[in-house]
């Protein structure tokens, strides 16, 4: 019997911001490695997911959310974005299920650079009626830009078997570059700070969540039993302190109780979160400080 050839590779996942990216790549890991929200600029920082099969091993890139920079953070963000699609071996543009607009335009005319196969992925499909996609799917394919277009649904898993399907088609043999059992090749520290951030970024609303960073300081000593964690959520201006803060100090506890619980599912153990909040006045603007936090890329230097 002929033996099943392994595939593997790395896929990025490109869109503007809120399209499903982390939503798709959490789905297929099967686990949360990347924080999700309804508020733009979500995730920051290039993110890898792994998915692992008997037959391919994909290590899915995330891309931060394509848009016109407007600060040093944003720059980097587009940076990030683009310079991964250099190296590898396939690309995901995720759109909305609706004609193609501006900031969809936009992003397919960059695309039109990379030398690797770039598949369409009409996202969110559940939320439309059957009929109306395939005019979607026209609007796209005068584009004639893409080797696939490929309907999903991140939330409800649908389309996502025949998207592994073409994946493993379009990937070259390969070895396995992670152990079955790893789901991100970031950092476990990373990955804690992403979480906090994401419970500010539903918990919070105005401009706070653009503004906030969070970096872990300490995560490797054991106290009663439990992982004791500290973290220190930086902000730019007193007011947005106080609006992280709460009346009363709600807020904040609400922050550290949500943040607690993501984080045992995340390791499985029990947790002792310590949360700080500190005034660090526009540091999306501050190269220095953006490569202290971990936004450390050649890009801002």
């Amino acid at each position: 019997m002929e033996e099943k050839k392994f595939k593997s590779g790395f896929v990025a996942l490109v869109g503007r911001p809120n399209v499903g990216k982390s939503t798709l790549m959490n789905y297929l890991v099967g686990q949360k490695v990347a924080i999700t929200s309804n508020k733009p600029q979500t995730t920051r920082n290039r993110i890898s997911g792994i998915y692992t099969s008997d037959d391919m091993q994909i290590v899915f890139v995330d891309t931060p959310g394509i848009f016109k920079p407007h600060s040093k953070l944003d720059d980097y963000m587009d940076k990030a974005s683009l310079s991964s699609l250099n190296d590898v071996d396939l690309v995901l543009f995720m759109v909305e299920p609706e004609k193609i607009g501006k900031g969809d335009q936009y992003i397919a005319d960059l695309l039109k650079e990379v030398k690797v196969p770039v598949f369409l992925v009409i996202n969110k499909v559940d939320q439309i009626h059957p009929n109306k996609l395939l005019p979607i799917m026209d609007s796209y394919h005068k584009l004639e830009s893409f080797k696939e277009i490929l309907p999903i649904s991140a939330t409800q898993g649908i389309g996502i078997e025949d998207l592994l399907a073409t994946l493993n088609k379009y990937l070259p043999e390969g070895p396995q570059y992670y152990s079955a059992d790893q789901i991100t090749d970031r950092p476990e520290y990373f990955v804690v700070a992403e979480l906090i951030r994401e419970q500010i970024l539903r918990l919070t609303s105005q401009e706070v969540p653009h503004a906030t960073a969070v970096a872990v300081d300490q995560m490797n000593k054991h106290q009663n039993g439990k992982l004791v964690i500290e973290a220190t959520i930086y902000v730019e201006r007193d007011g947005q302190k106080g609006i992280i803060i709460g009346k009363g100090g709600k807020m904040f506890k609400q922050i550290g109780i949500n943040s607690r619980k993501e984080i045992e599912d995340l390791l499985g153990e029990r947790v002792n979160l310590h949360l700080w909040v500190k005034v660090q006045h526009n540091w999306r603007s501050d190269p220095s400080f953006l490569k202290q936090i971990g936004y450390d890329k050649k890009e801002l230097s």
